[in-house]
């Protein structure tokens, strides 16, 4: 989960956290190789570039949304609730946990059954059952799966790391080898044992690491179970054209097993007077299907959504002034055609990354050399321009002191003391070795190679103000462009000089923020700046078990202190998100956790059905739109 593409679609993913699924109406019948029928309804969407629908492997966000619609987890988010809270989902009730803190215990709930798939016998789904989650565990631990998130796991459950270490073997990996502290007392008991108290876990257990994967589709899909996802959730996979859309329906299973899960029941007042609790207590998910396409021009989108093509949209930096008044609300004309303004904050860090292991801007043995690359590192913070970049996105940023973003506890609140400053920055590059960007050790000017996740033109834009920023310096920033793929794959395998990213919290604790900077997370791990600091990986081995007091909170700033100080990331900007949508999306609420939310969205056929009599033009086709 966690990482985004940093520019690549910046302002329809970043701005746009339409909970992973921007709605188009009105379009999908000519692209769908499956035609609408009579009364269905249909969730049109978009998405980025979809890796693999692996829980087990994959973790970008675009991977984790489409995931979370067809496989499950033990636990999941209140949909309404704020300040958030996991609830039960797979789980009967929220575990019993001892008073030491280490022993876990679900009850699994009973009559939750697989998606039909040719891998059972017969091809029908069977019964969920508490071994089921012991084997998705182990996975995430199976060196040979390469999953990136094995730090949910690691030196946590007790026997969890002699089974990762058991798997780096060449022969294949014995998943019948026993671990102590994952044990099915019967069929529908699972019970969790861990080295030491994890304040975080019930978080965890709501990310898609922790989804049930039966081991039948794994051993007959094998490395396809990418492509082939077999879960117990509300949708299926329809049809998955990698560069142009995924579709998903309803699954007949839940019908055929009289499954019955409901909208919430309980919201905050403000929920209940803009109608999000209409809805209470009925069956979910309420579209039949989910088409969700890949659109990499932001202007397509915006001519979509004004044509009535899309149920919701980010905003250019193009469109902004004319969409959004300086009060932040919409413009009148707009609000007049039952367009609504979606604005939250968003827990997220957009950085830009230093690899510890390159030899100009990372950690090298002589301690003479490492201080000037710290320098160098510092001397370039100090060159980015906060209110510039603010300008190019509309002044939709917050400035981040460091790697905590607001509001969770431990973020700083006092300036950085490498926020943007010219003089310091040629101060520090001169005590760095390269005065004026002359490299004084080769009489060349200094050049910094940075990687990307897309080639867009946002991504191009951003990037070019990045290079004046650092051209005033006397530095030279050369770009490399990549897919998303083609990016995560340079960051696993630490091929990169600087690179830019982003991470999203995955559970409200800054514990998930600082994690990024603990060795032992290094890539394919989430730490793709493999920053190696011994006083940060003590201390964070020390808070990770705390539970959340003052004391935690003090430390939370100490270790992002000393990050700021090291500066393996320039801090560059903590976003807020701003959508348009058409009121015929009903039940719509942001969430910083949107994965799997998209099964309480509806909609409403009748109100669809009005603005097209009164706004709707049909005449824009699916541009851009084309199979692999």
């Amino acid at each position: 989960m966690g990482f985004i593409p940093p520019a690549q679609r910046l302002l329809q993913i970043a701005f746009a956290v339409f909970a992973g699924s921007l709605l188009f109406c009105g379009c999908g019948k000519k692209e769908s190789r499956f035609p609408e029928k009579p009364g269905e309804t249909v969730l049109y969407g978009q998405t980025s570039r979809i890796r693999g629908l692996d829980p087990g492997i994959s973790g970008e966000v675009s991977s984790s949304k489409a995931i979370s619609k067809i496989y499950e987890g033990l636990l999941q988010y209140d949909y309404l609730a704020r300040p958030y809270k996991v609830i039960p989902a797979l789980a009967e009730s929220m575990p019993e946990v001892s008073e030491d803190g280490l022993i876990y215990t679900f009850k699994i709930r009973k009559g939750i059954y697989f998606h039909d798939n040719p891998c059972f016998p017969d091809g029908k789904g069977r019964e969920l059952k508490a071994a089921d989650f012991i084997y998705s565990f182990k996975r995430v631990a199976d060196v040979k799966n390469a999953s990136s998130g094995f730090w949910v796991f690691n030196n946590r459950i007790k026997g969890i790391n002699d089974f990762h270490d058991a798997s780096k073997g060449e022969e294949p990996t014995d998943y019948g080898m026993e671990v102590e502290g994952l044990k099915a007392l019967d069929d529908y008991t699972l019970e969790i044992a861990l080295l030491e108290p994890y304040p975080q876990l019930l978080y965890i257990l709501a990310m898609h690491y922790a989804f049930a994967v039966p081991h039948e589709a794994v051993e007959y899909y094998g490395r396809e179970i990418v492509n082939h996802p077999v879960g117990t959730g509300p949708y299926e996979l329809v049809e998955w054209r990698r560069n142009s859309r995924i579709e998903f329906y309803r699954s007949p299973k839940w019908a055929e097993t009289g499954r019955v899960e409901t909208y919430p029941t309980n919201g905050l007042p403000e929920q209940v007077e803009t109608g999000l609790l209409e809805d209470a207590g009925k069956s979910i998910p309420f579209n039949d299907r989910i088409i969700q396409y890949v659109i990499d021009d932001s202007t397509t989108e915006w001519m979509m959504f004004l044509a009535g093509q899309m149920g919701s949209s980010s905003i250019s930096p193009d469109n902004w002034d004319a969409v959004v008044m300086p009060d932040k609300s919409l413009n009148s004309s707009l609000e007049n055609r039952n367009i609504e303004l979606i604005s939250s904050p968003y827990t997220a860090v957009y950085y830009l990354g230093f690899n510890w292991d390159d030899p100009i801007v990372g950690e090298v043995a002589d301690p003479v050399q490492n201080e000037r690359n710290r320098k160098l590192r510092q001397a370039l913070s100090c060159a980015y321009e906060f209110d510039v970049m603010n300008q190019f996105m509309n002044n939709r940023l917050y400035p981040v002191e460091g790697p905590i973003p607001s509001p969770l506890a431990g973020e700083l609140k006092e300036p950085s003391p490498y926020r943007f400053s010219l003089e310091k920055a040629k101060r520090l590059l001169a005590e760095a070795g390269y005065p004026d960007g002359i490299d004084q050790s080769t009489g060349r000017r200094l050049e910094i190679n940075i990687e990307l996740g897309s080639a867009d033109s946002n991504t191009r834009q951003s990037t070019a103000l990045l290079a004046d920023m650092f051209e005033k310096i006397g530095v030279v920033l050369k770009a490399n462009y990549n897919t998303w793929p083609a990016f995560i794959e340079k960051m696993n395998r630490r091929q990169a000089q600087t690179f830019r990213l982003a991470w999203v919290a995955d559970y409200p604790d800054a514990e998930n923020f600082l994690q990024l900077f603990y060795s032992k997370n290094e890539s394919p791990g989430p730490n793709h700046s493999n920053y190696r600091n011994a006083e940060i990986d003590r201390l964070y081995e020390k808070i990770r078990v705390m539970p959340d007091t003052p004391e935690r909170t003090e430390l939370y700033e100490k270790m992002a202190n000393i990050i700021v100080e090291d500066a393996p990331w320039i801090f560059q900007f903590q976003p807020m998100s701003f959508s348009v949508k058409h009121g015929w999306i009903e039940n719509y609420v942001p969430h910083d956790y949107p994965y799997g939310m998209s099964k309480y969205w509806r909609v409403n056929p009748k109100l669809k059905k009005q603005w097209f009599e009164s706004y709707g033009d049909n005449k824009l086709g699916m541009a851009g739109q084309t199979d692999d």
